[in-house]
């Protein structure tokens, strides 16, 4: 997608990290270092969406010389960010880019293999399959803090994602173990 880069680390976790191009600048959400940071034009600013998810994003705004905004509630640029969780042991947001329809989320939707059920294209954290977060959003494309985003059909894999959490806990849990199992090892 235009605008949009990603780069997903080939493990257990599969953490995806961020670039979102907008006018204004270049802003990294929920970034992983690698050499293609400092390739990046016009860095703005780092977003860090979960606050557990520090990763390499203080780091990185260090580096750079640009402010890191962790869990913002305030609109920044182009983006609004829509409550998630709000607690103390689980503080998260989703950064909502309306002008473009693209959804960022941290933990609570992702595509890794270890938080599908079966065949699901997007799912919610394993932890909130319960209690799903209701994001109300058309987006045309939604990406991950954990798997490679949807760029097709986003909005109906959203609703999916909602609407089958609670009755696919069962299978979630055979493809944890499962993804576990089959999981890349460092030798």
């Amino acid at each position: 997608m235009d605008g949009v880069e990603e780069w997903v680390e080939a493990e257990f976790m599969e953490r995806c990290s961020h670039a979102l191009v907008t006018p204004d600048g270049t802003w990294l959400i929920d970034p992983v270092d690698r050499p293609l940071v400092d390739e990046l034009q016009n860095v703005t600013g780092v977003i860090q969406l979960l606050d557990r998810h520090n990763r390499d994003a203080a780091s990185i705004a260090e580096r750079l010389g640009v402010p890191l905004h962790v869990v913002p509630l305030e609109p920044i640029g182009p983006f609004e960010f829509l409550p998630v969780r709000l607690s103390r042991r689980w503080s998260e947001v989703a950064l909502w880019w309306g002008g473009r329809r693209v959804l960022v989320c941290a933990d609570a939707f992702g595509t890794a293999a270890y938080y599908r059920a079966g065949d699901e294209r997007l799912t919610v954290h394993p932890l909130l399959r319960l209690r799903p977060p209701r994001l109300r959003v058309e987006p045309d494309a939604i990406l991950c803090g954990h798997g490679p985003g949807i760029f097709s059909d986003a909005e109906t894999a959203l609703r999916a994602a909602i609407s089958t959490s609670r009755r696919r806990i069962p299978l979630q849990v055979v493809s944890a173990v499962r993804a576990w199992r089959t999981r890349p090892t460092s030798r």
